[in-house]
């Protein structure tokens, strides 16, 4: 009957994240958007500081053909042969992607977290398995794009497809080949004109880097991945934006690049940030030796830490060194009247709830079934880029701050965790009753406060204007850990924190990367 009423429980918690989840893709992905008109095209980016890439000449894109060459010609044909026949389906799909390559590759990122954001169910003898890149449509699927995963996914998607914008930047203004509206009138034309050359595309370039980064981290879904990837290419031909050579080039490029990152991805040990059963019995033996009660986990049965070694990743704008200095002091004492009294504090926010509280624990609950906390402020960030008429390059720097500083922030914020083991208020006092899931790792630092004050600071500094707004959202986020029982107030308060700066890192970069603001 346990076992019973335990399924019971899990099936229901995960209809109703699945549900939520779908509500939450729903109000990330945004349709009905007008084609993309920069307010300035950013030609100079192709001298833009970039991550990986030491010059944007570790690629080689070869030269263009010219435009009154047969084969262009031809190209320019297709363009008008395609509009001839284009569908009201193939039109509705033009204008989805003539909002933003980066955003819209994006969006399906975040929509794959969300697919991908499900613990695996235990076995029969209650052990659970391990997703495996190895063999990724096997139960569990892999991966299980929990929070860390998460960061680590956006960062890399949106890393790789800056440097490969910035370095077709560089061809563009070396090459300087006409879009084919400027080269042939006639051609029909569904995005605004620009006067920057469309050899290579920026879109194939945003496309062709999310579809490496996308493949390796969710191998299960190539298929799904490429039909978006062949859909994007085929609407800037149907736009008269690109012709066929431009998207080739553009592809390649970004692909190039993104090897690159993949090659960084895989050796950034992130692969063994679940541990083994011997790393986990330390820690726990570690926080015992201090003299205080260690975490343990409150699922049934007993689940395994979550990415306990996630804290070794290497990250984007420190290294390890630095990484580890930004490791705050340690919570009160599990023995301490301070702790007693922030025990008392969770309690009574989750036996006092508020309509309000309630709005805002489930407004940032961003659990199972959700595109997850960094994805959450990606969203935000969409939103607010989109008002601004960023440029694609423009687009992708920006977003690649504000993603490499949601990884830097998971990686310090899963080193810190897992350093001090501290148990959650649920632990500490059964009578809590959380308002919404418990996270299966350490409490302190609280994780969304983490990530909060690291978004925070980083989207201030590109939109300065909206900077209180985003401190007040963030302070927003981390309340709602402390209002749902989950968290203490040490942990939202010093998350913000060491959020803050973690983010101060990317602004930092954002101030030298040569783009201004």
């Amino acid at each position: 009957m346990k076992k019973i009423i335990i399924l019971s429980i899990v099936t229901l918690s995960i209809a109703a994240a699945i549900l939520y989840g779908c509500s939450k893709k729903a109000e990330g992905r945004t349709d009905n958007l007008a084609a993309l008109q920069p307010s300035k095209t950013d030609a100079d980016a192709g001298s833009w500081k970039t991550i990986l890439l030491t010059a944007p000449t570790d690629v080689t894109v070869p030269a263009p053909i010219a435009t009154n060459s047969p084969d262009y010609i031809a190209q320019v044909n297709e363009i008008k042969s395609w509009q001839a026949n284009i569908t009201n389906e193939e039109k509705e799909s033009v204008k989805y992607w003539t909002a933003g390559a980066v955003l819209r590759w994006n969006e399906i990122l975040r929509e794959l977290v969300a697919k991908y954001n499900l613990p695996p169910y235990q076995n029969p003898d209650n052990t659970y398995p391990v997703p495996s890149a190895a063999n990724p449509l096997a139960y569990p699927q892999f991966p299980f794009a929990n929070p860390p995963y998460a960061a680590r996914a956006y960062a890399y998607v949106s890393a790789a497809q800056y440097d490969a914008l910035v370095a077709a930047h560089y061809y563009k203004k070396l090459y300087n080949r006409a879009a084919p509206y400027n080269v042939d009138n006639t051609v029909q034309v569904s995005i605004p004109k620009s006067d920057l050359p469309s050899y290579p595309s920026e879109d194939a370039v945003v496309e062709g880097a999310a579809v490496e980064m996308m493949k390796l981290l969710f191998p299960g879904e190539q298929d799904f991945i490429q039909k978006k990837a062949e859909e994007h290419k085929r609407a800037r031909i149907l736009a008269g934006a690109n012709v066929r050579s431009d998207l080739e080039a553009g592809e390649a490029l970004g692909k190039a690049v993104a090897q690159k990152f993949v090659t960084r991805a895989r050796g950034d040990r992130a692969g063994a940030a679940v541990g083994t059963p011997a790393d986990w019995a330390k820690l726990e033996t570690d926080c015992i030796a201090r003299d205080e009660a260690p975490w343990k986990s409150l699922d049934l049965p007993a689940r395994p830490p979550m990415l306990p070694l996630f804290g070794k990743v290497k990250a984007f704008l420190f290294d390890s060194l630095t990484a580890i200095s930004l490791r705050p002091g340690p919570p009160p004492a599990t023995t301490s009247s301070k702790m007693k009294q922030e025990t008392d504090e969770a309690l009574y926010y989750t036996t006092h709830d508020t309509r309000e509280h309630y709005r805002i624990v489930h407004t940032w609950a961003d659990g199972v079934g959700t595109s997850t906390p960094p994805g959450h402020w990606d969203a935000i960030a969409a939103e607010d880029f989109i008002g601004k008429n960023f440029s694609e390059v423009r687009w992708a720097r920006n977003m690649a701050l504000l993603n490499m500083a949601l990884m830097d922030a998971a990686i310090v914020c899963w080193d810190i965790k897992y350093y001090y083991y501290n148990p959650r208020p649920t632990q500490t006092n059964p009578a809590i009753k959380t308002l919404t899931g418990i996270p299966n790792f350490p409490s302190y630092v609280s994780g969304h406060s983490t990530f909060s004050g690291a978004a925070a600071t980083v989207l201030g500094y590109i939109i300065p204007e909206n900077a209180d707004k985003y401190t007040a959202m963030a302070q927003e986020a981390s309340n709602s850990r402390l209002f749902a029982g989950i968290h203490y107030r040490a942990d939202c308060q010093v998350g913000l924190t060491v959020g803050a700066n973690v983010g101060n890192f990317a602004v930092n970069r954002g101030k030298l990367d040569g783009a201004g603001n």
